[in-house]
């Protein structure tokens, strides 16, 4: 039976390039890949074909010799195609997608090294400031894990008077190689994680992992500015590498307590600002806290209940560019309670003088109960 074209196999012109043949054959292998139709015979020759075909127009000078002697050249050696457990152009060809069909078996993890290294684990530490805390920047100590040298096993891992030996699994090479139908795929020994070596005695008192955990102190600067949410990065405080890989990074992440007087929002703060009747009315100053000490603004005549003030530069500095917020004052009319005799009849008397001339003082009644009859006609 004669050979089918390896171009039309993949479904490719003669003249495609080597990223349009890579696409076709990822197409075409996860399409008939035998994991993803098993028992299917047809599907399996489909896969077979197409490896085929990749492995030998993948090749300039493979694909060079077919272009011009067609399948003789393949058959005759010229530049021929390798064998069933011939491995060469597939992990070019499928990059990140390698895992969808093998699983994650074939990955050696993240952060492995192909000489079984790791990176060191990211830690997490959770802390809570108060806002004037994170208004002006702080500097503090916090405690966080960290591991030294094991001092019984000198850091081997193994117990006193005993070394590593090699490991079992991968005869000390620190790969092994997965069979998956016909294809071999080689990867991080799971044994010793590619360190060719496992420990049969160890330490006792490191348990073999050749280091120790315990509490240091590390400084943290806070800066201006910042907000619940963010966080900090200290590179290289997370937890050790594996196998000489490097340590990962301690990211701090910051809380900020809520205020008492003050609500936040982003680099503005905003605080109610009760005010008396008589002040509403007759105008005047009126003092308010800030997160740098006392400030005052004058109000005028006539306040309503709601009027916002603001205060510039008084809110919180802009964690990257410094700039100060604004302080937003909401005037809030508190109305007296637990009048004398004596007061009660001074307000009775002051209503009935506004009574007099609603118009004139009360401008907003007016306006409201002409609403009221509109609806109500």
């Amino acid at each position: 039976m004669s050979k089918r074209d390896f171009y039309d196999i993949l479904g490719v012109s003669k003249g495609a390039s080597a990223d349009e043949l890579r696409k076709a054959y990822r197409k075409m292998a996860m399409k008939f890949h035998p994991d993803r139709n098993p028992g299917d015979k047809n599907a399996e020759t489909n896969f077979k074909e197409a490896k085929e075909a990749y492995e030998i127009l993948s090749d300039p000078k493979k694909r060079e010799a077919y272009d011009r002697f067609g399948h003789d050249a393949v058959n005759q050696g010229v530049g021929g195609a390798g064998g069933a457990g011939d491995f060469s152009g597939f992990a070019d060809a499928f990059g990140d997608i390698f895992g969808d069909i093998f699983g994650s078996g074939a990955r050696s993890g993240p952060g492995a090294k192909k000489n079984g290294s790791f990176r060191g684990a990211d830690l997490r530490y959770s802390m809570e400031i108060s806002l004037e805390e994170a208004a002006a920047g702080i500097t503090t100590d916090i405690k966080v894990p960290s591991w030294k040298s094991c001092i019984k096993c000198g850091g081997s891992g193994c117990k006193p008077g005993t070394k590593p030996q090699l490991c079992k699994t991968c005869s000390g090479q620190g790969q092994v190689r997965m069979q998956q139908g016909f294809f071999s795929i080689q990867q991080t020994c799971p044994s010793c994680r590619g360190a060719g070596k496992s420990i049969t005695s160890p330490c006792t008192s490191c348990s073999g992992a050749g280091k120790t955990k315990e509490n240091r102190t590390l400084e943290v600067s806070i800066p201006a500015g910042i907000d619940s949410g963010m966080r900090i990065r200290s590179a290289g405080n997370g937890e050790p590498g594996h196998n000489g890989g490097q340590s990962g990074d301690l990211y701090v992440e910051v809380g900020v307590k809520q205020h008492h007087v003050f609500e936040r929002e982003e680099d503005n703060l905003h605080c109610e600002t009760p005010i008396s009747f008589s002040k509403s009315a007759l105008g005047g100053s009126v003092d308010v806290p800030t997160l740098n000490g006392k400030a005052s603004f004058d109000i005028p005549e006539g306040t309503q209940s709601g009027k916002t003030f603001r205060l510039r530069g008084k809110g919180v500095p802009n964690v990257r560019s410094g700039v100060q917020g604004d302080l937003y004052c909401h005037v809030v009319i508190e109305t007296p309670v637990k009048l004398s005799e004596y007061q009660k009849k001074l307000l009775q008397e002051f209503d009935e003088s506004i009574d007099k001339n609603k118009d004139r003082h009360n401008p907003h009644s007016k306006s409201w109960m002409e609403k009221v009859k509109e609806f109500f006609n």
